[in-house]
């Protein structure tokens, strides 16, 4: 990661929008330092990956691993909607049906040592700290191959997303917005935990055609051994409830990340796989 990291970003100052590499959000300059972390609540542990587990102790005669919090264990009603109680794990889940903390911001953002295809200081380039050194290592390997990678859009603040996601709707109708973006709150890119990248022809950017380029489908292949997924699979909108996206990678760590991958789930039909096969 670049020397000049910002620790528990807060966001201040309005937004601008730029539509096909994420959203121009305020200087990383501009952005605070002194946010203090926001801790998961229950009766859980978290473990060196990060995982967030079940601290419960294990009944005679079943396993002594910690078992992996289900998805029915990590929500809870804030207000009426249907928050996560585990925002800083590296498995959470946030969909149209999970949303993060209203003031939630990443504890550990950082800026990745990898290229993007813009010069501005902005809170796009901010992953997690865990997963921007898994971006690196990434970036370096596909190098390697012969492959070139960029960086396109990572956190995105609530007040950020809020912006991209009427601009999608303002520009290309509440369908496709629907199918390709999330409402405040509910993005994955608010986890810091999400970088959406490409290759170096900028029409195959966000675009389904990626996913056939040389970079996607080495993506696809190599992804996982750095702890990443393609989150959002073909065929598989109805669980997500997003359309493919091959350029959307997720980190959870190289474990599951190689589970997910293997089986060709999502991460919600993994989890609720996991669970159920701990009962």
């Amino acid at each position: 990661m670049k020397k000049n990291r910002t620790n528990g970003l807060a966001i201040v100052a309005a937004l601008s929008v730029a539509l096909l590499s994420g959203c121009e959000a305020p200087s990383l300059d501009g952005l605070l330092a002194s946010h203090q972390p926001s801790q998961p609540t229950g009766n859980t542990a978290t473990a060196k990956d990060g995982t967030q587990t079940n601290t419960t102790e294990p009944a005679q005669g079943e396993s002594p691993r910690a078992k992996q919090a289900s998805l029915a264990e990590t929500i809870q009603d804030v207000n009426g909607v249907p928050t996560v109680t585990n925002p800083t794990d590296l498995a959470v889940v946030v969909n149209k049906k999970r949303a993060l903390p209203a003031d939630y911001i990443p504890p550990d953002l950082v800026e990745p040592d990898v290229p993007f295809p813009f010069d501005e200081k902005v809170e796009k380039r901010l992953m997690r700290q865990e997963a921007a050194q898994a971006l690196e290592e990434l970036f370096a390997a596909a190098k390697q191959d012969g492959i070139e990678l960029y960086a396109v859009s990572g956190y995105r603040s609530y007040k950020t997303q809020k912006s991209l996601y009427e601009t999608y709707v303002r520009t290309q109708g509440a369908e496709h917005a629907a199918a390709y973006s999330a409402v405040p709150g509910k993005s994955e890119h608010q986890t810091g935990l999400a970088m959406d990248v490409s290759g170096a022809d900028a029409k195959t950017r966000l675009e389904e055609s990626f996913g056939e380029m040389p970079e996607g489908k080495w993506l696809a292949v190599h992804c996982a051994e750095y702890g990443f997924i393609i989150r959002y699979l073909k065929g598989k909108e109805d669980t997500t409830g997003y359309a493919y996206e091959p350029w959307h990678l997720r980190y959870v760590g190289k474990e599951m990340a190689r589970e997910i991958t293997a089986a060709g789930l999502t991460l919600e039909d993994y989890l609720s796989a996991t669970a159920t096969a701990q009962k």
